[in-house]
Parts: structure tokens; sequence; C-alpha cells
């Protein structure tokens, strides 16, 4: 299946990838009911087993977790994103304890950020935000980014090499926009068809891979060039910076 290159505002490579590990089934609800009318993308998960495997087969841009789970707690599970993951990916912790060596004990784990419960609305929703825009990827997509002799203008939906205007097509800069704000780090095909096309996982299409080599070739992404876009079977794709000022 192949989707027209067209539509779609540049805003949804904005859209924040949440995924919350909560065993509580009201709490859980609760989160994306909340998260999701925030605008964001949420995907909940009751055991740690589950929520590690999504995180080894999918990218996401922020997660949630439990501290008390029934197999597992969210130390360990946060001990495994850290050890395993991207370890500027934000951990927002959520838990019943609030003593000073608890709090000291997470954040010194890993953790950005510590909710107690009960949470309410406003506060969980402000200290995503919070994370998210402390999160260097994030905060970096907005404006213009540089990168050795790539320059995104985001307004103009431009991509400028050495100050030449690549002539990208729109859904083409966005996608460019969201690998060059994730330099280094995998993106799940889900991931980018979910942010940049605005569908749902699982859609069977060839158009990342599609574009991923128009793009390969627009912008000669190859390692003679200090740079490199490349496909993890069955995952995603990571943009690799090289060699610096290229």
């Amino acid at each position: 299946m192949m989707m027209a290159d067209q539509g779609g505002p540049i805003g949804r490579a904005d859209v924040l990838r949440i995924a919350c590990l909560e065993d509580d089934p009201m709490q859980s609800t609760l989160l994306q009911e909340w998260l999701q009318g925030a605008g964001y993308v949420c995907r909940a998960f009751a055991a740690a087993d589950a929520f590690i495997r999504e995180l080894r087969q999918e990218s996401y841009d922020l997660l949630i977790m439990d501290w008390e789970l029934p197999q597992s707690s969210g130390l360990e599970v946060l001990g495994w994103v850290r050890n395993e993951l991207d370890w500027n990916i934000p951990v927002l912790f959520l838990t019943h304890r609030d003593s000073e060596q608890d709090i000291v004990e997470a954040l010194e784990l890993g953790a950005d950020d510590f909710l107690s419960k009960p949470i309410s609305q406003p506060i969980a929703l402000a200290r995503v935000r919070a994370l998210a825009r402390r999160n260097a990827r994030i905060s970096g997509r907005r404006g213009v980014l540089e990168l050795g002799h790539f320059r995104l203008e985001r307004e103009s939906k431009t991509l400028l090499y050495q100050g030449e205007d690549r002539g990208l097509t729109e859904k083409e800069f966005q996608l460019a926009w969201i690998l060059f704000c994730n330099v280094g780090r995998l993106l799940s095909r889900d991931h980018l068809l979910e942010t940049v096309w605005g569908v749902g996982p699982g859609l069977m299409t060839r158009t990342v891979d599609t574009h991923m080599s128009r793009l390969r070739r627009k912008l000669g992404l190859l390692p003679e060039n200090g740079w490199r876009l490349k496909a993890v079977y069955h995952q995603g794709y990571r943009l690799e910076q090289l060699s610096t000022g290229i």
C-alpha cells in the first residue's frame, strides 16, 4: 500500500509518543484519556514484561511508569531502560511513595521526575509538558535546526545543504525533520508512520522505505559524506552522523 505524498500539517512531527506502565486498570485508563485528550499518543501496559517487549521493538519519546508492580518493580524496569535504551528518553515515575530516600533513589537510578499518587490531571499534564521541553529532541523541533552543512527551516519547510535548497516535498521534509531531531536514535516504522503520516500502528505499507530511499538520494546521506541512514531489519531507521562539520 502506498500513501499519497501530500496533506498533513508539519505539526504532526511534534506528536509525543508515550508508553505507560501502570498495573491499576482505572489509573491506566485515566492516564490514557488525559494524555490522548491533550494530543499525545499513549499506549498503556499492565505488566513489566509486556512493557519491555514493546520497548525492544518500538520507539517512544517519553515513558511513564509505576513504582510498585505485581511481578517486578518500577526501579528494575528503570534500570533496564537506562542500560538497554537511549539514556536521554525522559522517565516520569508514579508512586504512592514520597519519602526523601525513595525520591533520591529513583532520581539517582535515572528517573527524570517523580509524581506522587493520587495524581491530578493538570499536574500530570504539566509534568509531561515540562519533560518534553527539557528533552533536547523535543525542544529542538522548533524553528531552525542546523547540523553540519544541513539547515532545516521549520516555518518554510525548507532543507538547505550548503545553502542550496534540496527541494523536498512536505512529507520528505517532515521525515527529514524528525530524523535530524533524533540523530543516533532508532525510530520504529510505526513511530514514523504515526508522527509523520498520522496513521495508527501495524499498517502494512512500503511508504516509509520509499521516502527513506528518496531522502538518502536527495540529501546524500552516505558514509562518504559523513552520514548514514541505516535500516534496522524489522525495526526501523536510524540517522547516524559519522563525522562532524559535514
